[in-house]
């Protein structure tokens, strides 16, 4: 069974796009509660190399995933420029560490492709499939696999 039939509704949905680098990801709008400026992060000792470290937000420690590194792209420098999108993904709130906010689309099922085999099983295991619009592709983040299983892996 494909990554991309986890997605499949009968209406169309919106996600919102972001960007690493050159490339283009985007996750279900309905999973992001908030997108922030950039604000220094503390590192956390032991934790994966994904997690840039935790931001006080509103009195709730909320850890900071750097997308790129998480995607094997290499670690993030944050600057002025950078952003924070504010997820939700298994009742856990996590920020994703991104360059910026590119677009919200509204998506039909027919515009998913399935994540091509060229891709190891993590990649294939951390998105959902490739959206294909208007000559962009952008591919589709499964927010549930993003962040770390076990709160023991952050902190």
């Amino acid at each position: 069974m494909s990554n991309v039939t986890n997605l499949k509704t009968a209406e169309p949905w919106k996600v919102i796009a972001f960007r690493i680098g050159a490339q283009e990801f985007c996750s279900d709008i309905m999973s992001v509660h908030e997108i922030r400026g950039w604000s220094p992060a503390t590192p956390l000792p032991h934790s994966p190399d994904f997690v840039y470290g935790v931001i006080n937000l509103r009195g709730v420690v909320l850890p900071i995933i750097d997308l790129s590194a998480r995607f094997g792209f290499g670690a993030t420098v944050p600057t002025a420029q950078h952003v924070i999108i504010v997820a939700q993904a298994r009742k856990r709130t996590f920020g994703l560490l991104v360059d910026a906010v590119t677009d919200i689309v509204t998506v039909n099922d027919d515009l998913i492709q399935p994540t091509p085999n060229v891709t190891s099983e993590l990649g294939h295991h951390l998105l959902r499939g490739v959206l294909v619009l208007e000559g962009r592709m952008i591919s589709v983040v499964a927010l549930d696999e993003i962040a770390p299983e076990d709160e023991r892996e952050v902190a």
